[in-house]
């Protein structure tokens, strides 16, 4: 995990249509970012359509969300079109800025253990530093959680 008041690690990645998006873009902005592990999984699909809902609310904070996985753009660009989601959604497919933000963890599961996404949400404040950095969170809660950030 960043530390709170670090500053977070710029990168440059393309969205669901192939556009490139630095953190540096949104200078002046809060910026919630959010790693997760796939597309159209249940818990990913919960959490994506929670900022979804209250993506007019995050606005009206001056906030932009971004989310993060490793799948294609191509494959973001499905799961935006299949649940009409307003943000934009950031393909990581070497899990270099997943790993730069401390996501890219040690996971075990059903016995196994491997590397992996683990669920993690920061806010990024107008400046570029570290305001609220959480891990391991709930999918369906950590909308709601960020929104009350703000």
């Amino acid at each position: 995990m960043l530390e709170i008041g670090s500053k977070a690690p710029d990168f440059c990645l393309a969205d669901q249509n192939g556009q490139p998006h630095s953190l540096s873009d949104y200078a002046g902005q809060k910026v919630i970012l959010y790693f997760y592990p796939k597309d159209n999984t249940a818990g990913c699909t919960a959490q994506a359509c929670g900022f979804a809902q209250l993506y007019p609310q995050f606005r009206e904070k001056g906030a932009v969300v971004l989310g993060v996985s490793r799948d294609s753009a191509a494959s973001h660009k499905r799961f935006e079109e299949k649940y009409g989601l307003p943000f934009t959604l950031l393909s990581d497919p070497d899990a270099a800025v997943t790993q730069a933000y401390g996501a890219w963890q040690e996971k075990t599961m059903y016995g196994k253990t491997a590397m992996g996404v683990v669920r993690t949400t920061y806010l990024i404040d107008e400046n570029g530093l570290i305001a609220r950095a959480e891990t391991k969170v709930k999918a369906k809660e950590n909308p709601g959680d960020m929104l009350e950030a703000l």
